[in-house]
């Protein structure tokens, strides 16, 4: 049986796309959470060489995200990521999320990790979100969030 609006001539045109560059996606994604602070730099070196550190996840991403000591890839599947963290102040937690070239955006019940990269002009823009959340909440709990990602931006440029 036809549903009513299926004759409708507007049905048969294309929708309208668009494409969001990752970093504009993570500031629509962290524009959601409250408490969320997105930190962006302009880094004076090529995509490739800052997503070489950035989407190295059980190596050089640590180095560049300062709370991280150690995360390990426990499953892939595709873009799809679970991976078990630990921070420099000993906590642990069980992330899920996507993981592709440009984006990695990994949640966990009481953790949240953004981390977009997009080519612009010979450089590349960066923007980092993240922070300790609260339970049942869009919320991030808002202490040293700014710090973080500051710090964040000043030792990927230094590794590059």
């Amino acid at each position: 049986m036809n549903e009513p609006w299926t004759n409708q001539p507007w049905t048969n045109e294309p929708w309208p796309t668009t494409e969001v560059d990752p970093v504009r996606r993570l500031r629509a994604l962290a524009a959601g959470v409250r408490g969320a602070h997105v930190t962006e730099a302009y880094v004076d070196a090529p995509f490739a060489r800052v997503w070489d550190l950035l989407g190295d996840l059980e190596d050089a991403f640590g180095h560049v995200v300062t709370d991280m000591e150690r995360l390990r890839v426990v499953h892939r599947a595709g873009e799809r990521v679970e991976a078990v963290a630990r921070s420099r102040y000993g906590m642990r937690a069980r992330l899920r999320g996507t993981h592709r070239p440009g984006w990695c955006w990994l949640q966990s019940r009481f953790l949240l990790v953004g981390v977009a990269a997009t080519p612009e002009g010979p450089g590349t823009r960066v923007a980092f979100t993240g922070g300790v959340r609260l339970p049942a909440r869009a919320a991030l709990i808002p202490l040293g969030v700014r710090r973080e990602g500051r710090r964040n931006v000043q030792r990927l440029t230094a590794l590059l």
